[in-house]
């Protein structure tokens, strides 16, 4: 933990320079990509020491395979390779060191690595081996036209802003941060004349940068009061469940749920500000002509706390492995895309079985909360004061829900996970599969998802 913390720190004003000193204007390509392999290599061993050969290895590995499978496959391959090298890493975790965590835990860069790999992989395939017209108007924007150099293609996994701590960022978009377009190719989204200037504006990221680095500061002070003081194994504590009433005992897991969170918020909201600082996130102007640097944000904390759907607060928590999930998995999965990508999910994040738990429940979760809301949500929008009495119900539920799902996540073993659900009555569960036998949902197929995908795409290229 010291050296990750170490690492960043470092990174962010390794950012600084790079940005000041090797920006786009005062360095070629070539020198922008060296320099940010090298960064990321002399980081990787700094933090992991000879176990960071493993991420050496899945490159090179992966590397071979771009380069010499065929287009129609290539996706296939990468894919069976990264998350099968992956997985042998996690059952090594697991089996060898018998739930304990390494004290120098490359996993989490290796998932980042496993992540960009097949995001690449996916968009070499969209770019070169299929018809524009088969694909979404999001993976037209992102296909990769042609084969990176093996300096493009290990800058773009082992760049030092992402390989601790990620995220996942796309292929295109990173090679355009370092070439220089990353931010211009925002602007020109948008008439600056019309408000009122004269060139394009030079935006800083100076203020998201320091705006991110508050909320690491406090994220890092609620670490450290809280998420020792409330752990989470209390609440299969023998004595706990035998004094605390059942209603007790849900109050108590949301409170640990909540102190769980600050370490993620903490080395999220850090990455992020890392790759901020190097100029790397710019997202476009919002309504009010804010520049926004959310480009590579993995989570907005306002809509996760304040989330009335179990989708809701998926999509805004870890948001660039969720958006991965949806490119990789959901997006082109021919049946079953929603327990496809949970089962992946769990996959990625390895093989305890407190994973499994968690993701095979979220998916039972997430059928019955959308048979809720396709059936019933309509019924409360005649009035505010409905739908206010709506969204405080959906809001507690929501929140419940993913403390209940989430709880075998932190617990990771068997035997916790099932004396935990056995000491709730198992409610959940119950309730959404009887939610699902009286209100059954009516799922979207395949060729309707891709239909409409191909709607939106046609109304693009007409505007």
């Amino acid at each position: 933990q010291i050296n990750f913390v170490a690492c960043q720190l470092f990174a962010l004003l390794a950012a600084f320079w790079f940005r000041i000193y090797l920006s786009p204007s005062h360095a070629s390509s070539a020198v922008r990509h060296a320099f940010a392999t090298l960064f990321g290599i002399y980081f990787a061993v700094f933090c992991f020491g000879w176990y960071s050969i493993h991420l050496f290895v899945l490159v090179m590995m992966n590397y071979g395979i771009m380069n010499m499978a065929s287009i129609p496959n290539i996706h296939r391959y990468s894919f069976v390779v990264a998350m099968g090298y992956l997985t042998l890493c996690h059952i090594s975790r697991i089996y060898i060191f018998h739930y304990g965590i390494l004290t120098t835990d490359f996993s989490g860069p290796l998932m980042i690595i496993t992540q960009k790999i097949t995001t690449l992989a996916c968009q070499l395939h969209d770019g070169i081996g299929r018809q524009a017209e088969e694909l979404t108007a999001e993976q037209n924007r992102l296909a990769v036209k042609s084969r990176p150099s093996l300096l493009e293609y290990l800058s773009y996994l082992l760049n030092f802003m992402s390989i601790i701590a990620g995220p996942c960022s796309n292929y295109k978009d990173y090679i355009a941060f370092i070439e220089g377009r990353h931010v211009h190719m925002k602007l020109l989204e948008v008439n600056w004349k019309q408000k009122g200037y004269d060139r394009l504006p030079d935006p800083s990221p100076t203020g998201a940068v320091m705006y991110k680095l508050c909320i690491t500061l406090v994220s890092l002070v609620l670490f450290l009061t809280l998420t020792k003081n409330f752990p989470m194994a209390y609440i299969i504590d023998n004595e706990f469940l035998d004094k605390t009433p059942f209603l007790s005992r849900l109050g108590y897991l949301y409170v640990v749920t909540q102190a769980a969170k600050p370490k993620y918020y903490f080395a999220w909201t850090l990455a992020d500000a890392v790759n901020n600082a190097a100029g790397y996130g710019f997202s476009g102007v919002d309504e009010r002509g804010t520049f926004r640097w959310d480009l590579l944000s993995n989570l907005n904390i306002w809509n996760i706390e304040t989330a009335t759907s179990f989708k809701m607060y998926i999509e805004n928590w870890n948001i660039q492995t969720a958006a991965w999930l949806k490119r990789v998995c959901y997006d082109r999965a021919p049946w079953y895309p929603t327990a496809l990508t949970f089962i992946l999910s769990a996959l990625w994040h390895g093989i305890y079985p407190g994973y499994y738990f968690t993701f095979l429940t979220g998916i039972l979760i997430t059928l019955a909360a959308r048979a809720i809301r396709n059936n019933c949500r309509h019924y409360f929008l005649s009035s505010v004061p409905l739908k206010i009495a709506y969204d405080v119900v959906t809001w507690a539920v929501t929140q419940l829900a993913v403390c209940y799902t989430v709880a075998p996540f932190v617990m990771l073993a068997v035997e916790p996970t099932i004396k935990f659900y056995k000491s709730v009555y198992f409610h959940m569960h119950i309730l959404s599969i009887l939610v699902l036998l009286l209100l059954p949902i009516r799922p979207q197929t395949h060729s309707v998802r891709r239909a409409q995908n191909q709607a939106m795409l046609n109304s693009i290229k007409s505007k």
